[in-house]
């Protein structure tokens, strides 16, 4: 399966395609935001994302129980006050995907209603993510889809039903390329419970490709992902985690996310495929494994025994498992000793 975002194809068989999750790691700031686009892509990276939303379209300004966030990083804030500090004002949104084709790297974005959706639209996003958060939101998931471009949804907190409906609504509405992104909604999240076994288990069961939006600290869990078969690693990214951020702590810096690119590859490529047999970086030792030699030297008709002739390197030899075949049978023809036994110089017993 091959899903393609802005000429870019994805799938088992190219590099994983990384993504640059800015978020609300701008600060606030414009030229945070495009200088951490040209960061992404000076760093490898395939693609930039950013959220669409207001705090208005996220939730209501209300100040009952509900709506205040309670433990983790966010603790304490209201939801209206958390949006209103991290959007990424619409403003920018021009600015932004005009740079974005400046610089040469794909972005997109995470639409969180309609507006957002009609928004991005009309800057041309070639593609749309859906956030963890509203993999339940279907008639999102519907309005996306009806634009016929690729859908990248995020599983975050999902059961396997919700995720199975999400990706039906998606299809049965016109998206034919759907890339699911296994996450653990959790920030940062423990990498214990990664469970990056999900993601062969999910391009299985509902066979589409499958990536890994990584929420823990640092890149193990991405590279182990790879090496399971994601094709999509989303990371969030920020300029320095000094400068703090709603998303900072779990967000990677420009030398990791240098690291990460550059792993990420060799990873892919060290997968290679399921083959048997001498590689062509081997043909050059194969001359050094042992083989069957005359150690003495041997007349025509006298016997091979142990003491006459050994398994030595190199191997231009008869292969050692032929050894105790050889042993006992006449010499056919003579042989020097640091010769090669081969089959014309074995007769009969």
């Amino acid at each position: 399966m091959i899903v393609s975002i802005d000429n870019r194809q994805l799938g088992e068989s190219f590099p994983p395609y990384i993504i640059a999750e800015i978020s609300a790691n701008h600060n606030g700031s414009l030229d945070r935001a495009l200088e951490t686009i040209a960061m992404a892509k000076a760093c490898g990276a395939d693609a930039v994302k950013i959220q669409t939303y207001t705090a208005d379209t996220m939730t209501i300004d209300c100040d009952k129980e509900d709506f205040m966030i309670k433990g983790g990083l966010w603790g304490g804030y209201r939801l209206y006050d958390l949006y209103q500090e991290a959007h990424t004002p619409y403003e920018w949104h021009k600015t932004i995907f005009e740079f974005a084709r400046k610089v040469g790297i794909t972005l997109f974005s995470s639409p969180f209603d309609e507006s957002a959706v009609d928004l991005l639209e009309e800057l041309g996003t070639p593609a749309y993510k859906i956030a963890s958060f509203e993999i339940v939101d279907l008639p999102l998931i519907k309005y996306v889809a009806e634009t016929g471009k690729p859908i990248i949804i995020s599983t975050g907190m999902a059961d396997l039903d919700e995720i199975e409906e999400a990706v039906t609504v998606a299809r049965d509405n016109g998206c034919g390329s759907i890339i699911l992104l296994h996450c653990i909604s959790s920030y940062p999240a423990p990498i214990e419970q990664s469970n990056l076994r999900i993601i062969p288990d999910l391009a299985n069961r509902l066979g589409v490709l499958v990536g890994l939006s990584d929420h823990t600290v640092g890149t193990t869990a991405a590279i182990a992902g790879i090496a399971l078969g994601a094709c999509v690693i989303e990371k969030h990214v920020t300029l320095s985690r000094k400068d703090k951020g709603p998303d900072s702590a779990f967000s990677l810096e420009p030398e990791e996310l240098k690291n990460l690119t550059e792993q990420s590859r060799d990873t892919w490529l060290a997968l290679g495929k399921a083959g048997y047999g001498c590689t062509p970086a081997e043909q050059s030792n194969f001359k050094f494994r042992r083989s069957v030699y005359a150690v003495k030297d041997i007349d025509s008709g006298e016997v091979f025994t142990e003491e006459n002739i050994k398994r030595i390197r190199p191997g231009y030899g008869l292969k050692p498992g032929y050894y105790y075949d050889v042993i006992g049978k006449k010499a056919a023809f003579d042989l020097k000793r640091g010769e090669a036994l081969l089959w014309k110089h074995v007769g009969e017993e």
